[in-house]
């Protein structure tokens, strides 16, 4: 499953390339849910789970892709599309 991991009802993305670790979450009929950052900017990461809690997997993946932090290649918003990106991959 690459860097995603099932636990129960519970995804875990593995991070790489920002300073949160993983990325916890939940799908429910395509909708994202339950959206928790491990580690980094906590206001930063808590601001992104709620806004994209109830919000269509595809349109986050859109909304946040690319999305960079300075200079590096990537950010904890970027990451999490590139976990649903992994979620959809799996669940085909």
């Amino acid at each position: 499953m690459g860097k995603l991991e099932k636990k129960d009802n519970t995804y875990i993305h593995k991070n790489s390339g920002v300073c949160s670790s993983a990325i916890q979450f939940e799908v429910e009929d395509g909708i994202l849910k339950n959206v928790h950052f491990v580690g980094g900017c906590n206001g930063n990461t808590t601001g992104i789970g709620k806004l994209v809690e109830g919000m269509e997997i595809h349109d986050v993946i859109d909304r946040l892709q690319g999305v960079r932090c300075g200079m590096r290649a990537t950010s904890c918003p970027d990451q999490l599309a590139t976990a649903l990106k992994e979620y959809l991959q799996n669940a085909e």
